[in-house]
């Protein structure tokens, strides 16, 4: 998953924030910090951390519910696995159409709304009378307003901890976030759904997501809509970030290696049945690559200064897919494993890539190109999925996945000198 230009925060800094102009909007201010811990001691930021985790656990366990719920309904595996499907295909859509609102209107009043709609979704889903046409058009509408969401918490994010140090480690926490959910999230779906029906198990979803809207409310503060926001038309947005090169190199090199990476994760079935891998076996190398990527931005954010970082994420970036070179050897489970592992550690070059973009991004454009981020990096992993599958029907899954690891990597190597190009001149940088 994956910002007008605004001065960086000084050397190492977490924002704190001081008293505003007349109408109560605070200015963030900087704050010397250091670590994960710096973060959650600016005020806002554990309101918004708990919303993310209330929100993502509900989305995890609204979509294991959902798929039994359809399944038991129409006794279809494909209306079942259309439901996760629809997770993902109508970002694209609501990333390109909502996008403006993200700098239109006031971050706190979108991030609310959006969170209202997904509990109304839920709530509705949870009616018995609900079709399971009904439902499904529901999840698409829960999907639909969810890159908005990411957008505009995204550039919320940049105010709240200002656009150095602490917005590359916070945007990082809820990354981590995302990925745990999805070693926690499924199993405790599973084993809310041994004591509750499915529709009891989304309405904890809906809960949820009241929960999160009400914690952004109360606890974040009112600032404005972006100045200058309203000069781009609703596609102006995207033009602009996509028309300066520095900052459509680095989007591509947030999309890119997301694209690529998930290609192991598809086949990963058809691959273990085919080296005749147990239902065990599969679970675990299931768990691989989410454990190292979130080990590797522990690492790279706990660990690491920002000058280091920033060294070593163009190497990691070379090498992030390199891994799964592995697989043209047909291994058994134990190397796949280190070999999604070792990628997914790789991963801890998007702090890097983070603090460029946040950098290159004017202010009147951070909302629309923090949804455009988004937006491209779920689309693109659809994508990916569908194209191994489709690759793997005519192809053994070990070589779709090495021959896509090796066209991956050529393409970053291709952006990573691209972006070498564009960079501006060398200034100190933070500690």
């Amino acid at each position: 998953m994956p910002t007008d230009h605004e001065a960086p925060a000084p050397a190492g800094a977490a924002p704190r924030t001081a008293p505003g102009p007349a109408d109560g909007v605070p200015t963030p201010a900087a704050a010397p910090a250091r670590g994960y811990g710096a973060v959650f001691r600016v005020r806002e930021f554990p309101a918004v951390f708990a919303a993310h985790l209330m929100s993502v656990l509900g989305v995890v366990v609204a979509e294991i519910s959902l798929t039994v719920l359809v399944y038991r309904a129409t006794g279809s595996p494909l209306m079942s696995a259309l439901t996760f499907a629809l997770g993902f295909l109508p970002y694209a859509l609501g990333g390109t159409l909502l996008a403006g609102l993200a700098d239109r209107h006031p971050a706190r009043r979108v991030l609310t709304a959006c969170d209202l709609v997904c509990a109304a979704c839920a709530a509705a889903m949870v009616w018995p009378g609900t079709p399971i046409a009904g439902i499904l058009v529901l999840r698409c509408a829960m999907a639909f307003v969810a890159p908005l969401f990411q957008g505009a918490r995204s550039a919320s994010l940049a105010d709240i901890l200002g656009s150095g140090e602490a917005f590359v480690l916070g945007r990082s926490l809820l990354r981590m976030v995302a990925q745990s959910a999805q070693l926690i999230g499924f199993g405790l779906g599973g084993l809310l759904l041994t004591v509750l029906a499915p529709r009891g198990a989304i309405a904890l979803t809906a809960a949820g997501f009241l929960a999160s809207a009400l914690l952004l409310r109360l606890g974040t503060r009112a600032r404005p809509a972006r100045a200058g926001a309203v000069r781009h038309s609703a596609l102006g947005g995207p033009r602009a970030v996509l028309g300066d090169r520095r900052l459509r190199v680095l989007t591509l090199l947030c999309w890119i290696p997301s694209a690529f990476s998930v290609v192991p994760e598809a086949l990963l079935t058809p691959y273990a049945d085919g080296i005749g891998a147990g239902t065990i076996t599969l679970g675990i190398l299931m768990c691989a690559l989410p454990v190292g990527t979130i080990a590797g931005e522990l690492w790279a954010g706990s660990a690491l200064s920002a000058r280091t970082r920033a060294r070593i994420t163009a190497p990691l970036a070379a090498v992030c897919l390199l891994p799964l070179l592995v697989y043209a050897l047909r291994p058994g489970p134990a190397a796949v494993a280190a070999a999604l592992v070792l990628a997914g550690l790789a991963h801890a070059h998007a702090l890097g890539i983070d603090r460029m973009y946040v950098d290159a991004v004017p202010d009147e454009l951070r909302g629309r190109a923090m949804t455009l981020l988004s937006t491209g990096v779920m689309t693109l992993q659809g994508v990916g999925m569908a194209l191994a599958g489709a690759a793997a029907e005519f192809f053994p899954a070990h070589a779709v996945v090495a021959g896509s690891a090796l066209i991956g990597t050529l393409v970053v190597l291709l952006l990573l000198a691209e972006l070498r190009a564009t960079e501006p001149s060398r200034g100190r940088v933070e500690e």
